[in-house]
C-alpha cells in the first residue's frame, strides 16, 4: 500500500521557479527569525538562573580585566535554584496550583458543556437570549467584573477556599462557544438513536455527548489549566494572606521581600513558567489544530 504524501502551500516541483524559490526563503527567514524573538525571553531567564549576582549585574571579566555581559553563564550549576526551592518552599503552593487546576478543569469541562449542550441540542425557550447574552459577554474585559464578582465572594463567606476560582471557571463564555460549535457539528442521528435506547438528557451527555468530545475536551482542559496556573488577581484576592496561595501569588509576595535579591526573582520566575511551557509543547498539535478548524467555521 503506497503512503500518501502530504504538500503543503509551496509543492516540491513550485521551487523550480526562481520567484517561488526567493519567495520561500524569505518566508522561512522570517518564521525564523520570529521564533527566536518567541524564545529568547524564556531562554534568558532561564540561563540567568545559573548565573551569580555579580555575575547577572556585572558581567564576566574577560583578559582586559573588563566586564562583559554574555548569554551563557561561567558554570551550569544547579545550587542556586535548588536555594530558591528550598527558600520559597514551592513544594506546598506547587499542591495549591494543582489543586486550583484541577477543579477549574473539572468545572470548565463539566458546567460550560452542560450549558453548550442545553443550547446546541435542547433548545429550550429563550435560549436565543442566552445565546445573546453570551456573546456579548465576550466584548466585556473580566477585570471590570472583579469588583462586584470579589464583593459576592465575601458575601457568601467563600474567602479563603479554592470554590470561588473553581466556579469561576466553569462559567466562561469562551467555553461555551467553542463547545457550541463542537456540539453543532455531532450528528444528529447518534443522538436519536441514543434517545430511542431509553437515555434521558442527563445519560445522553454523560454517556453519549461528553466521551465523544474528546477532542474538544482537550482542548479546554489545556485552556483551563493554562488559565488557571496563569491567573493572580483573582486568587491574590481570595487567597492572598493563607496557607492556600498559589505559586503566582507566591512569586507576588516573593518578590517584594527584603530578603530576596534579582537572582532569587529570576530563578522563582522559572519555577512558576515551566508547566505551562511543558503543557504547551506537550499538546501543541491540539492547540493548532483548534485554531485552524475555528478558523475554518468562522
Amino acid at each position: 500500500m503506497k503512503k500518501k504524501h502530504f504538500v503543503g502551500a509551496v509543492r516540491p516541483y513550485d521551487l523550480h521557479n526562481p520567484r517561488v524559490r526567493v519567495g520561500y526563503a524569505l518566508m522561512t527567514a522570517i518564521c525564523v527569525v520570529i521564533a527566536l524573538v518567541a524564545i529568547m525571553p524564556v531562554l534568558w531567564v532561564l540561563l540567568s538562573g545559573f548565573k551569580e549576582l555579580k555575575e547577572f549585574n556585572r558581567g564576566v571579566k574577560g583578559t582586559d580585566n573588563r566586564y562583559y555581559l554574555q548569554l551563557l553563564p561561567a558554570s551550569f550549576s544547579l545550587d542556586g535554584y535548588l536555594d530558591t526551592w528550598n527558600q520559597m518552599k514551592y513544594v506546598r503552593y506547587y499542591l495549591n496550583s494543582l489543586a486550583v487546576v484541577a477543579g477549574s478543569v473539572v468545572c470548565a469541562v463539566l458546567f460550560n458543556g452542560l450549558l453548550a449542550y442545553g443550547i446546541s441540542r435542547l433548545k429550550p425557550r429563550g435560549w436565543k437570549v442566552v445565546w445573546a447574552l453570551i456573546m456579548g459577554t465576550l466584548m466585556v474585559p473580566a477585570t471590570t467584573s472583579i469588583v462586584p464578582l470579589f464583593i459576592n465572594i465575601t458575601r457568601l463567606g467563600l474567602g479563603g477556599s479554592f470554590l470561588p476560582l473553581w466556579m469561576s471557571m466553569g462559567a466562561s463564555a469562551f467555553y461555551v462557544v467553542l463547545f457550541k460549535n463542537f456540539y453543532d457539528a455531532m450528528p444528529g442521528s447518534l443522538l436519536e438513536a441514543a434517545r430511542l435506547d431509553g437515555c434521558d438528557h442527563w445519560q445522553l451527555f454523560f454517556r453519549i455527548v461528553l466521551p465523544l468530545s474528546m477532542p474538544i475536551n482537550i482542548v479546554i482542559v489545556i485552556y483551563a489549566v493554562n488559565a488557571a496556573w496563569s491567573d493572580f488577581l483573582l486568587p491574590y484576592l481570595v487567597l492572598g494572606g493563607t496557607k492556600l496561595e498559589t505559586v503566582m501569588v507566591r512569586l507576588f509576595t516573593y518578590r517584594t521581600s527584603d530578603r530576596v535579591n534579582n537572582m532569587d526573582i529570576i530563578r522563582a520566575i522559572v519555577f512558576s513558567i515551566i508547566p505551562p511551557i511543558v503543557l504547551f509543547i506537550a499538546f501543541q498539535r491540539q492547540i493548532t489544530q483548534n485554531v485552524i478548524s475555528a478558523g475554518i467555521k468562522g
